[in-house]
């Protein structure tokens, strides 16, 4: 089964080529404790990791952008409508999947589902319809009439994941999924991720501290420490720009196959006797570095691009956080920093 999202019915989402988030100056304060500090940015992938570590602000910021928290500074827009004074439509068009378990006791799945589509403002007939598609789509299909507190945990995470589809948000925002799953289950969670990502109708914001469960859904990544962003990436750049880095392992003189890469206007550095590492510019290609090196009777002996991975960019983060506000986008990312001296 493949998922499906209920057509939006607002005229104003429809075409709709404003961003899926957007932070404005976004900050949240309790008790006087900043929490979130001058979030600005806007956010456009079909799948967005948020990353950070124990009390950064992730599930301050998702408890914000639905809702739960008044910003103290600022305001944010989901799909171009403002958290501060259109809560009640925003709330219709997003799903929440929450990292703690919140069932009602004695409650069946099925039941629960079809309750949780009828708050989310679905008419009872449409909500028991979408319960019963939603539950076949994780897979608890065979269960749903059992009781929820008979459930295993992998059970109830696919519960929760069913009672956040159902209505057929555009947005769903999902913390810390595959929670406590064995390595099959996590697998089909992932799967299903991204089915809901590759199905076009519906974004997705994944908060995890599985790095690897953001790097294999995930479009872009955002960053948080202290309450403040320090790193947002478009993963899907950053990939393609790591394409023109390259490590290579030679056998020969390298003296005259450098001078030829330079004169190509690339950069080349040799890192040991028979190791390089280049970056292309100027529109070369990797056939010219085969040709200069047959020129130059040098054996290129393997070759491979450089990439950093999500944990590399993340430990970055990490270190240049440190910097007050300072944010570091990454690849021709759309992101503002106006912190002044705070």
């Amino acid at each position: 089964m493949t998922y499906s999202a209920a057509a939006a019915t607002d005229p104003q989402l429809n075409g709709d080529t404003s961003g899926v988030i957007t932070l404005d100056n976004l900050s949240v304060s309790f008790g006087g404790r900043p929490i979130l500090k001058d979030l600005r940015g806007e956010l456009r992938g079909r799948a967005i990791g948020l990353l950070g570590p124990n009390g950064a602000g992730k599930t301050t910021l998702i408890h914000t952008l639905l809702g739960f928290h008044p910003p103290s500074a600022g305001t944010a827009r989901i799909f171009g409508r403002d958290i501060r004074g259109e809560a009640n439509q925003i709330k219709s068009m997003i799903g929440y999947m929450p990292e703690r378990d919140s069932f009602i006791a004695k409650m069946s799945c099925i039941h629960f589902v079809r309750f949780m589509a009828e708050l989310s403002g679905l008419p009872p007939a449409a909500a028991l319809e979408r319960a019963h598609e939603a539950l076949f789509f994780v897979g608890l299909g065979e269960a749903r009439y059992r009781n929820l507190d008979t459930y295993s945990l992998g059970m109830k995470q696919l519960a929760k994941l069913a009672q956040a589809i159902v209505h057929g948000p555009r947005l769903i925002f999902l913390d810390e999924p595959t929670n406590g799953l064995d390595p099959p289950a996590r697998l089909r969670m992932i799967k299903m991720i991204r089915e809901i990502r590759d199905s076009g109708q519906a974004n997705i914001v994944l908060s995890s501290h599985l790095l690897r469960d953001v790097e294999e859904c995930c479009e872009e990544i955002l960053i948080l420490k202290d309450g403040r962003l320090v790193t947002y990436c478009n993963l899907e750049e950053e990939r393609k720009a790591n394409k023109k880095f390259l490590l290579l392992e030679t056998r020969g003189e390298l003296k005259g196959f450098v001078a030829a890469v330079d004169g190509l206007g690339c950069e080349c550095a040799i890192t040991s006797d028979h190791r390089l590492k280049i970056i292309l510019q100027g529109g070369a290609e990797i056939r010219d570095l085969y040709r200069l090196a047959a020129d130059a009777k040098v054996q290129i002996r393997r070759l491979a691009y450089k990439r950093d991975s999500l944990e590399d960019i993340f430990l970055k983060a990490m270190e240049n956080g440190s910097d007050a506000g300072q944010v570091r986008p990454q690849n021709g990312v759309r992101m503002e920093n106006d912190h002044g001296g705070s």
